[in-house]
């Protein structure tokens, strides 16, 4: 057992990927700490699992709390054109375990979070809140600890032979390194709010998610959470959401209410509470996942448009897989980049067939429908994609819907060439 700011590992940040990686730590015995800037509970945006979030969870021991808890119930996913029209919901348990996999939940984020990180807590890890992570500490190029500023304004100083940013949108280690490189397909604005008391569906739909169409390519969540709210946003490009000049978040997002008549319908309803958000320039990656001493995680390796909602399941599995190959690690005495290759490319490989479904969606030509319709042996690949199944060989897919829309099939541009593969920088 080590002492004094001395640790088997540092955690940045301590949200879903963050909490996950320092719970599994914490289970095997070793020394973690997490670090996190503000003081939980906290708002976070991003409510939606979907199914194949279920696996970290459950690797977790989290289901039975999750099922114990208020959180609404989701079962499926529905598409709506502007005129109000509804897709058939895809609903997840036609191919999985109704029981397990296929009952997904829409969650509080505040609430959800602190009880991922109490869990940590409940593990034994060490967790200090308020405080503000402001370098990385290199040893040449090794990361060997980080710097961090208490609330008092006491700056401390923490060493492990390896750190992980799991500092999410903010990407901190790939900010500072300049490793950020922005999606150009995918460069979007949303603007969100919630609603109380508002219309929702009935039954087994009830806590379905709903993407509602917009012009442009644009579209709004809609999702229900428990104590009769539900969060609502619209997502489209910033051209499209300031036309007019209209600047204001407010009025963009009541003007574009009217734009989809199922969302004019559910919001006629209820009530508006609390601000309006906004956030832009959705999507980026990292060129590289770490460095000798540091990894990153979650939405610190790569922040993906939100259509599909995959980022908390994304943030659960890279957490989960990342700690158990430091667990290796550490047993090991051995950190080097390369031993979380495997980690990288499978954290990549399932980045990228979700990024290529997005890539998809926002093309005028393509719906699931028509791709569907003309090769319907590819309807279960829409599913496991949508579900979250992602670390699988999808070229099918890929193939029948390059009849309808064109996917790019590299990085976006500014990656280095041969990045799809670099598991680290060294």
């Amino acid at each position: 057992m080590k002492d004094g700011n001395n640790y088997d590992a540092l955690i940045i940040g301590g949200g879903p990927a963050g909490a996950s990686a320092a719970s599994i730590l914490a289970e095997y015995g070793h020394r973690v700490l997490v670090l996190e800037r503000e003081k939980f509970p906290r708002y976070h945006v991003g409510e939606s699992m979907i199914p194949f979030t279920y696996q970290p969870l459950e690797r977790l021991g989290l289901i039975p709390k999750l099922k114990a808890s208020a959180f609404q119930k989701k079962y499926s996913v529905v598409f709506v054109q502007p005129n109000g029209r509804a897709s058939q919901p895809f609903y997840f348990y036609t191919r999985y375990d109704r029981e397990t996999v296929a009952q997904s939940w829409q969650v509080l984020r505040s609430e959800f979070d602190e009880m991922l990180l109490n869990h940590a807590r409940d593990k034994g890890a060490e967790v200090i809140e308020e405080i503000t992570v402001k370098e990385l500490l290199k040893d040449g190029e090794r990361v060997i600890g980080v710097k961090a500023q208490k609330k008092s304004g006491e700056v401390v100083e923490y060493f492990a032979p390896i750190t992980l940013d799991c500092t999410g949108k903010e990407a901190f280690a790939a900010v500072r390194n300049g490793w950020r490189v922005r999606d150009p397909f995918l460069n979007k604005v949303a603007v969100w709010t919630y609603y109380k008391g508002s219309k929702r569906e009935a039954g087994l739909d009830e806590g379905q998610t709903t993407v509602a169409f917009v012009p442009d390519k644009g579209w709004f969540w809609h999702i229900p959470q428990h104590n009769d709210m539900v969060s609502v946003g619209v997502v489209a490009e910033g051209k499209y959401l300031t036309r007019d000049g209209i600047k204001d978040p407010k009025a963009i997002f009541q003007r574009e209410i009217s734009q989809n008549l199922w969302i004019k319908e559910h919001l006629s309803e209820g009530e508006q509470t609390g601000p309006y958000y906004v956030t832009a320039e959705y999507t980026f990656h990292s060129q590289h996942c770490g460095c000798e001493g540091l990894l990153l995680v979650g939405d610190a390796f790569c922040f993906l448009d939100p259509v599909f909602s995959s980022g908390l399941m994304l943030a659960l599995k890279s957490g989960v897989m990342a700690a158990d190959d430091i667990h290796e690690a550490i047993l090991a005495n051995d950190f080097s980049p390369e031993r979380f290759t495997e980690y990288a490319k499978s954290l990549r490989l399932g980045i990228e067939n979700m990024r290529k479904l997005i890539y998809a969606f926002y093309d005028p030509n393509f719906s699931f429908k028509d791709v569907i319709m003309k090769h319907p042996d590819v309807a279960g690949d829409i599913t496991d994609c949508l579900s979250g199944d992602v670390n699988k060989d999808l070229s099918k897919l890929w193939k029948a819907i390059a009849d309808f829309a064109p996917i790019p099939d590299e990085l976006p541009v500014g990656a280095p060439k041969g990045s799809r593969d670099t598991a680290v920088c060294t």
